[in-house]
């Protein structure tokens, strides 16, 4: 063969074999939990707009046996925003921002005009033909106006873009002016109800959210008020710690003082308390949930909502104790982590209505959350998932991520 003909076809084979591993090699990256859990992201903001068109995303993929419509709740939305700016790929970041942008806007338009964002809105079309947003849920519970101030906080954090942290400190305000407490342990109340009408008691974990937001806002702006607020929100928090049992009490009752000793202990205030504070006085909570609120049914295994109800895994609950553990990381905490989320990856895999890709909130249907009234179903979730991303990758949102600007 001619030397010339050998040599280019020896390169066109090394070409070629380059391509292969190429493609096999992203084929790979494509086949791993994580970069499933991103595609299913991404399809869902796609749903109903496109590239740059302010919107927020469906939270939940109906089934045969469940359905909230386009509803989409603006916690979900924090999250999955969060979850976006942690892996931080030129994509992620743009589509964060839509959603912040979305949020801004919804927080803008609002009848009201005082700082205050709702509950949930909704997805197939945002806004309305007077250019207002449509809101699904009128409430605004504290520990979700939290959620997006923390969002707004995170987006500034790593965008540099003033309208973020604007945001943030009108969602602070907000807060500040309607829920601060003095009654009993003092701290906040649970934000406005869907009648417009103040919500007197105090949860735990609200004020587990609002230490973590008012800490961010002191670190980005220096204003030390917010350190002093976030104390206020820390004191209830401790207050509400049983050192006997080692775990938090869900709150108080209406009169804002008396401390609700009964059901449910739910999971989010036992994991999410370390990862907001960092307190190891207060580190057993984790433990507790461990192993009160394991749920072990059928092929899944993983954390529930509460110890009344272990029929079924809660798996926005199981991401959230395999980010607490991985935060604490002593002893055997990695192998915990591990098992936890592995846990999840068989649920995103197996579960009912998986498609491989999202997670779905319940590994069955009317999985109890405690009241009596809200349940999780086994229906493929935008925030399970986006807690999924988060503690795979062991990004705490309770923390400010690494600035990008």
């Amino acid at each position: 063969m001619n030397p010339g003909k050998r040599n280019l076809l020896n390169g066109l084979a090394k070409v070629t074999l380059a391509g292969i591993l190429l493609m096999a090699s992203g084929c790979a990256q494509a086949a791993t939990p994580l970069s499933r859990a991103y595609a299913f992201l991404y399809r869902q903001m796609d749903k109903y707009q496109q590239g740059d068109s302010l919107r927020l995303v469906r939270s939940y993929v109906p089934t045969d046996t469940f359905s909230n419509a386009d509803v989409s709740y603006t916690y979900d939305d924090d999250v999955m925003l969060l979850a976006l700016l942690r892996r931080g790929q030129g994509e992620d970041v743009a589509r964060a921002r839509v959603l912040g942008d979305a949020l801004v806007y919804a927080q803008a338009h609002d009848p009201y005009n005082d700082g205050r964002v709702r509950g949930a809105y909704h997805a197939r079309r945002f806004t309305g033909h007077d250019g207002a947003p449509r809101i699904a849920g009128a409430a605004s519970d504290t520990g979700n106006l939290a959620w997006t101030g923390i969002a707004f906080a995170q987006l500034y954090n790593a965008t540099g873009k003033q309208d973020y942290l604007s945001a943030a400190l009108a969602l602070g305000g907000f807060i500040q002016r309607n829920t601060y407490d003095t009654r009993g342990a003092g701290g906040y109340t649970g934000g406005i109800n869907a009648d417009q009408q103040k919500i007197e008691y105090k949860s735990t974990e609200h004020n587990i959210d609002l230490y973590a937001l008012f800490g961010m806002l002191a670190q980005l702006t220096g204003e030390q008020s917010w350190s002093g607020d976030a104390t206020h929100a820390l004191t209830f928090v401790q207050a509400m710690w049983n050192a006997k049992r080692g775990y938090f009490y869900i709150g108080t009752g209406n009169d804002g003082a008396t401390i609700n000793k009964g059901d449910p202990t739910p999971e989010d205030v036992q994991t999410w308390s370390f990862l907001s504070t960092g307190l190891a006085q207060y580190q057993s909570s984790m433990d507790w949930a461990l192993a009160n609120l394991s749920a072990i049914k059928g092929r899944f295994d993983g954390l529930s909502f509460e110890a009344k109800d272990r029929s079924g895994v809660w798996f926005e609950g199981t991401a959230h104790a395999a980010m607490a553990f991985a935060a604490r990381g002593m002893g055997d905490d990695a192998q915990t982590v591990a098992q936890l989320l592995a846990d999840v990856e068989i649920g995103q895999a197996n579960a009912p209505n998986a498609d491989g890709k999202g997670v779905v909130a319940a590994s069955k249907d009317g999985l109890e959350t405690g009241d009596g009234a809200d349940k999780y179903y086994a229906s493929l979730h935008i925030g399970a998932t986006a807690w999924y991303c988060l503690a795979k990758q062991a990004a705490n949102p309770f923390r400010l991520f690494a600035s990008r600007h």
